[in-house]
């Protein structure tokens, strides 16, 4: 493809953002399934427009804002045009009459630019300070929030955020060691190297298909963040237990406690939405792992859940969240949430808790956990929990004996997790 189709595509794909309430990710691997003439140096060329736009939205809608072309006053075509141009202008540095050859109105290309938009390009006089908002690229709303979870480190913080999150896998020890993985992958002429923090990770540099190595295949290793892999290292799970994954979506935590477990023993995960568990079905079975049941649940008053009183040694509750943690995997999230989301969240995240609590054998653990940045999910509903419950007591999880573990990219080089580790007391 000619650049100025590249570019016409993302501008699709923005558009369709705009127009419709899914996914991001979503939108493109749609975009690009029915379009199978596209090929893979396109698609990443594509894909390299469309979520630095959503990067730097922010940046972007202020840079139109400043010349009357609001993109939140204005259809979705039109203000994926607005986003595209200025990202274009202020992060490509794209010169302007590269710009207006890109934007030509030819075949393939998009239409010609007016005259309001040219105004893109017109230099504003250099401001001393820019919005919090602006410099973090997130929205006005979400300040008072981070601006608690952070404090001082609130822009260093935010600004990490902005960068590519890398590809982290997780040795599956029911097939192979982490030294037998990484020295299989290396085979293949990938970089690759461990992990910091989580024992058995490993860090691929750049971009790479993993899903097309013999190790993938083969169920040697999973797709998985370093931070996820820490959540799970919480559970001190041994051979021939029973746990329980409440809220197990597409199964990465569950494949890797099924693992723990060295197929003894038994793993329940159980999901509202019954074509996760069927994804988690394929993922199970190129891991070897034999020991997980797959229930299908209507909600976590759920009969089945009723009846499983001090059933579990351990129980995992990875809750429904903001998704504030992934930002730099899923940009478009911080622009899909308000505030009420949040109080709804922290409220069905209590909910969960409840619900838990009492499927926990004495002596056995309840480890809550979240990919959001935020105090409101995070530590508010774990002391909520805590008041509640007195017959579970706080076990340090951090990684430096802190109370709660509290990854970020920025301090830890993950996803943004938090995860708290309750114990119910034998008495």
């Amino acid at each position: 493809m000619m650049e100025p189709a590249r570019i016409e595509s993302a501008l699709e794909i923005l558009t369709y953002h705009g127009a419709e309430n899914k996914p991001l990710d979503q939108i493109c691997h749609g975009y690009f399934k029915a379009r199978r003439y596209i090929g893979s140096k396109d698609r990443q060329a594509i894909s390299a427009y469309v979520y630095g736009v959503m990067r730097h939205r922010a940046s972007c809608d202020w840079w139109g804002l400043e010349r009357g072309l609001s993109p939140l006053l204005m259809g979705s075509y039109d203000a994926a045009r607005i986003r595209l141009l200025a990202y274009l202008w202020l992060f490509e540095k794209t010169a302007r009459d590269q710009i207006g050859i890109l934007f030509s109105g030819e075949k393939y290309a998009p239409e010609i630019l007016t005259d309001k938009e040219r105004s893109i390009f017109v230099k504003l006089p250099e401001l001393d300070k820019l919005s919090p908002w602006v410099e973090g690229e997130y929205p006005e709303w979400l300040l008072p929030f981070l601006r608690r979870r952070f404090g001082d480190d609130l822009k260093a913080e935010m600004q990490a955020f902005l960068s590519q999150a890398p590809v982290d896998l997780r040795v599956n020890t029911l097939k192979a060691t982490r030294e037998e993985a990484l020295e299989n992958l290396k085979n293949t002429g990938l970089a690759v190297g461990p992990t910091k923090l989580a024992p058995l990770g490993l860090r691929i540099e750049g971009r790479e298909n993993i899903t097309q190595t013999t190790a993938f295949r083969d169920g040697i290793v999973e797709v998985q963040d370093e931070g996820s892999q820490l959540v799970v290292s919480l559970m001190d799970v041994s051979p021939g237990q029973s746990v329980l994954d409440l809220c197990a979506g597409a199964g990465g935590k569950t494949l890797a406690l099924a693992a723990k477990l060295e197929n003894k023993g038994r793993v329940v995960a159980t999901d509202t939405a019954e074509w996760r568990l069927k994804r988690t079905k394929e993922r199970l079975k190129r891991a070897g792992a034999c020991n997980v049941e797959l229930r299908p649940i209507s909600g976590h008053q759920d009969k089945y859940l009723k009846r499983q009183k001090e059933r579990f040694d351990h129980v995992l509750v990875d809750a429904p969240c903001s998704g504030s943690g992934t930002w730099r995997r899923n940009p478009d999230q911080k622009w899909n949430i308000g505030p009420q989301d949040i109080i709804e969240l922290a409220a069905l995240q209590q909910s969960l808790l409840e619900t838990a609590a009492p499927l926990v054998k004495k002596g056995g653990s309840l480890v809550y956990a979240t990919c959001s940045l935020l105090c409101e999910e995070n530590e508010d509903v774990a002391q909520s929990f805590l008041e509640k419950h007195p017959e579970f007591s706080l076990d340090p999880c951090g990684i430096n004996g802190e109370d709660y573990l509290s990854l970020s990219p920025l301090k830890n080089e993950t996803d943004g997790f938090f995860a708290a580790k309750f114990v119910k007391r034998v008495e």
